[in-house]
């Protein structure tokens, strides 16, 4: 029974960025722009966007049981609905709307064409083998700031099921509907003005209080020289995000990581992180920064990936204390 059936995902996989993607079957050929690539090294599509996803009901993302995945996103030429699909060894890309020629044509670093993993070389053997098991694991390059920005700022100090929450009803109620054949429901998020000119009650039903809302409009007021981030080192970019107070090190990290690929770019500061990469690579579930830190040292310039591949590992410390209660500020 062995290797009968695939492992489910664990909090832990799920956290690396695994999405389950089925096996695509062919569809039938609908109407949009569309673009062909090949990858030259083995690829795994739901690995490879799956960090772009912000929980299950994520109205800017969607994985089908046909084996495509559907991102709407705002580009700078407008809304644009991407849908990507691997058939063979070929990559095949549509797109609808404003955005779409942009869309694919940032298609490859998209797919994580620009990431170079051989250049990895793991020294512990959950990494190793995590790296043995997931040859499809390319780091994702977006070439946009702020879509990462928003959601990762609405993720700072509560649980993930209220940041995903409070994700999906802003940009259901303020975005706009995904342009193109997408599958219903399915959103692009709202322009930086539309951001700006939320009212303050609908900020409280979503469950964000001040602190998270202040620092979205202040990060949106200056949206387009966030964007200029995007032509800059990781490390210059960080910078510049951080300059917008309530942005630090973890949210710059976390976005830095999507919108450039950035494979050092290890998360400090979070709740489960340092005792997860502890206990994967030195059996100390109380690990803090510090110490995560010093056993990424290894891995100096590729930190990012070895921090992926051990959540993709799924080892982690087994749970000893009660899930962090939910919130919901909207009912106050």
């Amino acid at each position: 029974m062995a290797g009968r059936f695939a492992p489910r995902p664990t909090r832990t996989t799920v956290r690396g960025g695994e999405v389950v993607v089925p096996a695509a079957r062919k569809a039938a050929p609908v109407p949009g722009r569309v673009r062909t690539w090949v990858p030259k090294r083995p690829f795994d599509l739901g690995l490879v966007v799956g960090p772009l996803r912000r929980g299950p009901a994520d109205p800017t993302f969607r994985a089908m049981p046909d084996g495509s995945v559907w991102r709407a996103t705002l580009t700078p030429a407008g809304p644009g609905t991407l849908r990507v699909a691997v058939y063979g060894g070929e990559v095949r890309g549509e797109a609808w709307g404003p955005g779409a020629e942009w869309l694919l044509e940032q298609l490859p670093d998209l797919l994580g064409a620009a990431d170079d993993p051989s250049v990895f070389a793991p020294r512990h053997r959950v990494v190793a083998m995590a790296r043995h098991r997931r040859p499809g694991l390319r780091l994702t390059r977006t070439g946009l700031v702020l879509e990462s920005l928003i959601p990762s700022i609405l993720e700072q100090k509560v649980t993930t099921d209220e940041a995903y929450r409070a994700w999906r009803l802003l940009v259901r109620k303020f975005g706009e509907p995904a342009p193109g054949p997408a599958p219903g429901r399915m959103y692009v998020m709202p322009a930086p003005r539309t951001w700006a000119l939320i009212p303050s009650w609908e900020w409280h039903r979503a469950g964000v209080d001040n602190k998270r809302a202040s620092t979205i409009l202040r990060a949106v007021r200056v949206a387009a020289r966030l964007e200029e981030a995007v032509r800059m080192p990781p490390a210059v970019a960080r910078a510049r995000l951080e300059v917008v107070p309530g942005v630090g090190p973890w949210t710059s990290a976390e976005v830095v990581q999507r919108s450039h690929g950035a494979p050092d770019a290890v998360t400090v500061g979070d709740l489960h992180l340092p005792g997860i990469v502890g206990w994967a690579l030195a059996g100390d579930r109380y690990a803090d920064d510090a110490v995560m830190l010093e056993l990424l040292e290894p891995y100096a310039g590729q930190r990012h990936r070895a921090a992926r591949l051990i959540l993709l590992s799924g080892r982690g410390p087994a749970r000893r204390a009660p899930r962090m209660p939910r919130g919901d500020i909207g009912r106050l």
